[in-house]
């Protein structure tokens, strides 16, 4: 497979490194608007070939797939001229900033019979794909209740670098900038997270959105300050469970953390994965009497970038699909909703 990396900022990095180590896949070429950074990104990467438009590259055509890595409201319009060109896109997330577009692409893809995945990078945890395992088995029984969430910091720590002066993090606090704050950047993967891990996609939702004040005027240079910080989600499956997801960049202490824990009639799971581990414990059998829960060990598992090449080499899509992402899409455009009218609405 030969992939162009489309869009050469700080993810595209871990989209080359992961795709460079796969044996048959060759980076074919970078593409940005800014020359510099595309002309940095292929130096560092090895690739040889760099382009200042997706158009440009397209007519130049020597590559079998995209990997979109362009910013939120980018990847509509990118993904759309790709799949028409018949190449095949693994996106990053959230697969479009709303229902429509998302759909759009999806019913583009299948149509065109093209391989289409979605970075949805959690679902690389190894103690996710067990804790879904043991919930589809039966072994927590009916599923009940389930609480998730996910905390970031870097509103408050410069960990990661200082968004008051990085374009990389500035344009994530900005609407026009195709930002839809924590809720399109994070919740998209807390979602994903909840409702794999639990077995079953969502029915019902409500959500209370919430952007706090982090500039004089809400303003830096050409950034407006105005997307969502938090939300604060109640939410039903389609399973009957009852739960609530959150996720916050305000969340001091927590570089990078998700959590979710699953409780059915018979035993309970729970995951947590932050940036430097991961861990799966569960609560089955007699322990529910006391209890007492257990560390489950588990092995590593393929990641996203491996089934993509994977899927590309047996012409067969895999999960995570853009379908799949579409469903997620439409409970992300609900909670926009329902935080405007004070009301659920179902999914």
């Amino acid at each position: 497979m030969r992939i162009l990396i489309l869009g050469t900022g700080g993810m595209a990095n871990q989209h080359a490194k992961h795709f460079a180590a796969i044996d048959g896949v060759t980076l074919a070429g970078g593409v940005d608007v800014d020359p510099a950074r595309v002309e940095a990104f292929n130096k560092t990467h090895g690739i040889e070939r760099g382009f200042g438009s997706l158009d440009a590259a397209l007519a130049w055509g020597e590559f079998d797939a995209v990997a979109n890595v362009t910013p939120d409201s980018i990847h509509h319009p990118t993904t759309m001229a790709a799949l028409n060109a018949g190449k095949h896109v693994f996106c990053e997330k959230p697969l479009a900033t709303d229902h429509a577009k998302a759909m759009e692409m999806t019913e583009t893809a299948e149509r065109l019979g093209l391989v289409n995945m979605v970075n949805l990078t959690y679902r690389n945890v190894a103690q996710l794909q067990k804790a879904r395992e043991i919930v589809q088995s039966g072994q927590v029984g009916t599923v009940k209740h389930f609480e998730a969430s996910y905390l970031q910091s870097w509103l408050v720590s410069k960990a990661w670098g200082d968004w008051r002066t990085e374009s990389q993090w500035l344009w994530r606090l900005s609407k026009k900038h195709g930002s839809n704050g924590v809720l399109g950047d994070i919740g998209v993967h807390i979602l994903d997270f909840a409702a794999y891990g639990a077995g079953s996609d969502f029915s019902d939702v409500f959500c209370r959105l919430h952007t706090f004040d982090k500039a004089e005027g809400n303003k830096i240079g050409e950034y407006d300050l105005d997307a969502n910080d938090s939300f604060a989600m109640t939410a039903q499956l389609e399973n009957g469970a009852l739960g609530v997801v959150h996720a916050t960049r305000w969340a001091t202490g927590h570089f990078n953390e998700l959590r979710l824990r699953v409780y059915g009639e018979k035993g309970s799971v729970e995951v947590q994965h932050r940036h430097d581990w991961s861990k799966l414990f569960t609560c089955l059998g007699d322990d529910i009497e006391t209890g007492t829960w257990t560390e489950v060990e588990v092995d590593a598992v393929p990641t996203n970038y491996q089934r993509f090449a994977e899927a590309v080499r047996a012409g067969k899509n895999l999960e995570p699909s853009f379908r799949h992402a579409t469903n997620i899409q439409k409970v992300l455009d609900l909670a926009t909703v329902t935080d405007r009218d004070r009301a659920e609405h179902r999914v």
